[in-house]
């Protein structure tokens, strides 16, 4: 028997005497598969083209033999025996062309107008009277008496145009002190006082009096008072419009218009409550 050599390593194959096999060319069987499978996909092409060819040969002889295949218009026909085809061009289909009555369209009916009812002319009706010019009812006066924050039984009162801070028993004392309080004349964010005759209060000479409106700038200065915090509960202190710092206060119980000043007689002399008006 020969014996089996080893196949020298191939890693090297120059140094150990070892060369690789050219007799055959390096993917050959790669390229026989290629070929293979390229020769089945058109022998499969052939074949189905074939059988598509006698479906549609058969179509055709069928469709000869009743004329035109169900479903299609078929622009060969011959035309009907005793139909001349009209000539020239038309835009109307070949059947409507062949038809030998034209078509006429059919006058569309004219609505007739419904008549809508009318309504009987309205009787006419009196007129209803005017009403009667409703008269604006006045606004209600806001009177007030103006009582001392200190001296609870005493009133601002008018005595000789005057205010003094005084005790009020008589009606018509009572009547001299109450007062409408309106909106200030020069402030409407202020008071003034009116009195029952047509006048106001007003400041002169720093002293608290009544006196009937001139028409003057200085004279609604003068009867516009600005309400202010007091120290007392419920009381008010009352500042000068056209005097900023000056406020309405009692001394020797006349009411005079006097700076502030930081001490506990001044915060009770200008201490004033608005009560409802005494007449």
């Amino acid at each position: 028997m020969p014996e089996n050599k080893s196949r020298p390593p191939q890693e090297q194959p120059w140094e150990n005497g070892w060369a690789p096999d050219t007799s055959r060319t390096p993917g050959t069987r790669r390229l026989w598969l290629a070929g293979g499978l390229a020769v089945a996909t058109i022998t499969a092409c052939v074949v189905a083209i074939t059988a598509t060819e006698r479906d549609g040969d058969g179509m055709s002889g069928k469709a000869s033999a009743s004329g035109t295949a169900p479903g299609l218009i078929s622009f060969g026909t011959p035309s009907p025996a005793g139909t001349t085809t009209p000539k020239g061009k038309t835009a109307m289909p070949y059947a409507a062309a062949a038809s030998p009555t034209p078509l006429k369209e059919s006058p569309t009916p004219t609505p007739t107008p419904t008549p809508t009812p009318t309504k009987p002319p309205a009787a006419d009706k009196p007129a209803k009277p005017a009403p009667a010019e409703e008269k604006a009812p006045k606004p209600a006066t806001n009177w007030r008496s103006v009582r001392s924050a200190n001296y609870p039984d005493r009133y601002w009162y008018v005595t000789g145009s005057y205010v003094k801070l005084a005790q009020v028993s008589s009606a018509g004392a009572r009547q001299d002190a109450t007062f409408a309080l309106v909106k200030g004349l020069s402030n409407g964010a202020c008071y003034s006082f009116a009195t029952a005759d047509g006048g106001y209060l007003r400041h002169r000479n720093f002293v608290l009096r009544a006196e009937h409106d001139d028409g003057s700038s200085l004279f609604e200065q003068d009867a516009t008072f600005c309400p202010r915090v007091s120290p007392y509960s419920g009381a008010t202190m009352l500042e000068s419009v056209n005097y900023p710092g000056r406020f309405l206060r009692h001394k020797d119980f006349q009411i005079r218009l006097d700076p502030y000043q930081y001490n506990g007689l001044y915060a009770a002399d200008s201490a004033f409550r608005l009560v409802g008006g005494l007449a």
